[in-house]
């Protein structure tokens, strides 16, 4: 079986961009390359070059590419080098070719070292600011999103730049309410913190940012992952993994416990609590080790470990200070399953003219699916597919009116997921189409005859539904199966494997990693992509996304859109005489919804902020600022005092929490999102998540997750419309959905 993967690669691509933003300490050692790691990239070159599906030469031209890659990764913001850094380094711009082939990382990992220092100069810096006063009647702004901007020409101009991100920082607090002395200690713990991240990272995680950089520089969804995110991406997978059940934080120096997970061993020890710090781990009964100020995922590394195996926890009890008595926790640890991630359901009652619809929800965040244990016959084997048809079972005894599948922000997963999906929703037939790099056109269908949900149905999607989401979405729509609704879809329509480079390795106990690559592009049924395009909806929303900075067009070297054959497939129905009246009716009901009036505010304030892509530091003009904000604050909750519900309807929660909260802050750079919610645009504090107390944190998180869903609502009252049409109109019915039959609905 195929590990076919379809996924967005912006973890990826974020992970190194967390360097710049959220560093940590600056190793006291140089980073040097090893052995197994210039072997590794000398094996991934050899496999990109010969069977990528956009295979392109190890050469110098490549080598440019994957020189201005690295440092951008490395300094996505440009706020560490300076151009004369990357003047520095001019001459091996056409000369990574050779590094890789020759194996000798030595100039990558110099590149890095150079990172470091200069990383902890502006740190330096920084916290030297912080003994000085800044003047904030001064007009100046900070620029706040530098990722098109130039690189500093020199010292100066970097440290001017830095100079206005620290007055921010202390703007920012000090509008909060913070006294002098608080700001200062808040700032100075805060960037010295930066530094102890930093110097957490290791040669592995330098060389991955390295290899990242040569494989996006081929095409955006190409990705290197070291050992320990290759096991980490098949714990996403499966949704599961052998340990005690704890979700980890880092706080200061301590591993805290941030959430448990019911019916787990940590759980059933009954000695655990979240706010507890993990300070030791020992296995079975031997040592512990010392774990305070270690990096998260080498303290999860100790922990997890094999079914049936014991660990010991040395915890400081959360409600204790430093100094209270250890706890010595024993657990045997087992089989954890990663519910969170995994289909939900809900049910949106409607009320409409004394008529209430019920339309059932499934909330899908991933397509996820245990490969392994499919392959070795697992009958219990965790999949998407098969939890979503139990749920449909569920939702059928529940005398649901219609259906909704919540796509949003999933971005993608398995392949196969995405074909046995659709097929829940059509009896046989044509899925999507692939074409490999050699132009052969495969076409995966679904093979399985019969429908579990023969009732109608919809799809809800946003900028974030991507890959296998737009292959279940276009699928669902070029039938005529059900509705999309929401906003144009990521666009992402490549289609990718895992190769394990292990099998490359003369030693068992040499990792080489695996490569996530671009094998294939895939094609709609009726011969469209959803290539740079994405997925168009039959009803939109509002859009909260920025196209520019966030979806396939925004990757300067995207593969391009293109059209082939369509597959020979029957529509099921045409539902294109139910999409201008549902669209009126939702036009007419939003426009007096003050839930999507806050919405279009909350729009247009962060489309504000993205195009100035600038904020005064000027004391009085962001007082101002804050007072306006504060208005509208003041008059939502006024509104929402009254307890009515503007639509009517009694208010339900939202599953996910997905989009289920507005705050529109002082940014440090824009937003690619907007969010909504009942609830008004909380005020910006200042702080970090990890500065606020982690009581006020997960309360935060819940309220966010309680908070009323607006555009989940609506798409549930499209859907509900739609049944009340079909229920009414039984000739229309039998025209849009034949297959249903006038009495379905």
């Amino acid at each position: 079986m195929k590990k076919q993967m379809l996924m967005i690669a912006l973890a990826f691509a974020m992970s190194t961009h967390a360097v710049t933003a959220q560093p940590e300490k600056v190793a006291s050692t140089q980073m040097k390359p090893v052995a197994a790691q210039t072997q590794a990239a000398l094996w991934a070159s050899r496999v990109l070059a010969r069977y990528h599906y956009k295979a392109m030469p190890l050469d110098d031209a490549m080598s440019e590419k994957i020189f201005d890659n690295y440092f951008e990764s490395l300094d996505s913001e440009k706020l560490y080098f300076t151009q004369a850094d990357l003047d520095r380094f001019a001459p091996m711009r056409t000369k990574f070719d050779d590094a890789i082939n020759n194996e000798d990382l030595t100039v990558p990992f110099q590149i890095y070292n150079l990172y470091q220092q200069r990383f902890s100069d502006r740190m330096a810096y920084a916290r030297n600011l912080l003994k000085t006063k800044f003047d904030f009647t001064v007009d100046e702004t900070l620029q706040l999103d530098r990722e098109k901007a130039p690189w500093a020409k020199n010292e100066d101009e970097v440290r001017d730049l830095w100079r206005k991100r620290v007055k921010n920082d202390w703007l920012r607090l000090k509008l909060a309410g913070k006294d002098e002395k608080a700001i200062r200690e808040t700032l100075d713990k805060r960037y010295a913190g930066y530094i102890a991240r930093l110097q957490k990272l290791n040669n592995e995680d330098v060389f991955q940012m390295f290899m990242n950089a040569y494989a996006t520089a081929i095409e955006p969804h190409t990705n290197y992952l070291g050992p320990r995110s290759a096991d980490n991406f098949d714990i996403a997978m499966r949704l599961s993994l052998e340990g005690i059940g704890a979700v980890l934080q880092t706080r200061d120096d301590y591993t805290v416990i941030r959430e448990i997970v019911p019916g787990s061993p940590a759980d059933k020890s009954g000695k655990l609590k979240v706010g507890d710090r993990v300070v030791g781990v020992a296995q079975g009964n031997g040592p512990f080790t010392d774990v305070l100020g270690w990096r998260i995922d080498d303290v999860v590394q100790l922990i997890r470990g094999e079914k049936g195996s014991t660990v010991r926890l040395d915890v400081i009890p959360g409600d204790g200070g430093v100094d209270a008595k250890h706890v010595t926790v024993s657990m045997v640890r087992k089989k954890i399953s990663m519910e969170e991630q995994a289909a939900k359901k809900s049910i949106i009652e409607v009320k409409d003219n004394g008529v209430t619809r019920r339309i059932g929800v499934i909330s899908l965040p991933t397509f996820y699916q245990d490969f392994e244990a499919r392959r070795k016959g697992d009958k219990d084997f965790k999949s998407a597919t098969r939890d979503v048809e139990r749920i449909l079972g569920e939702l059928k005894k529940d005398r649901v009116d219609n259906v909704l599948i919540d796509l949003r922000n999933n971005g993608g997963g398995s392949l196969i997921e995405a074909v046995e999906l659709t097929g829940l929703f059509i009896d046989k037939g044509p899925v999507v189409q692939q074409r490999t790099a050699e132009g052969r056109v495969e076409v995966e269908s679904d093979t399985k005859a019969g429908l579990a949900w023969d009732g109608p149905m919809g799809v809800l999607i946003n900028r974030g539904s991507a890959s296998a989401s737009e292959i279940f979405a276009a699928a669902i729509q070029d039938y005529g199966r059900g509705l999309v609704i929401g906003e144009p879809s990521f666009g992402k329509g490549t289609v990718q494997t895992l190769l394990d480079l292990d099998r490359f390795s003369q030693s068992e106990k040499v990792r080489y990693g695996e490569l996530k690559m671009t094998i294939a592009q895939f094609f709609r049924i009726n011969g469209g992509t959803t290539q740079l395009r994405g997925v168009t909806p039959d009803i939109k929303l509002p859009v909260l996304s920025d196209a520019d900075n966030f979806g396939e067009s925004s990757f300067s070297n995207a593969l391009p859109w293109v059209a082939i054959k369509p597959a020979t497939y029957v529509p099921l129905g045409n539902l294109k005489e139910l999409v201008d009246p549902l669209q009126k009716r939702h036009e007419a009901r939003i426009a007096k919804d003050k839930d999507f009036i806050d919405l279009r505010e909350d729009i247009a304030e962060v489309m504000r902020i993205r195009k100035e892509n600038a904020i005064s530091l000027n004391e009085t003009v962001r007082r101002k600022e804050r007072d306006a904000q504060d208005a509208r604050a003041k008059a939502r909750e006024a509104r929402l005092a009254g307890g009515k519900d503007t639509n009517g309807d009694e208010p339900a929660a939202a599953p996910g929490g997905k989009e289920a909260r507005s705050k529109v802050p002082t940014p440090t750079k824009p937003v690619k999102t907007v969010v909504v919610s009942r609830n008004s645009p909380q005020q910006d504090d200042g702080l970090q998540a990890d500065e606020r107390a982690l009581s006020a944190e997960l309360a935060a998180e819940k309220a966010a997750k309680d908070a009323k869903d607006v555009l989940l609502q609506e798409a549930a009252h499209i859907l509900a419309d739609e049944a009340g049409m079909l229920k009414t109109d039984t000739r229309m019915a039998s025209r849009v959905m034949p297959y249903m039959g006038a009495a379905k609905p």
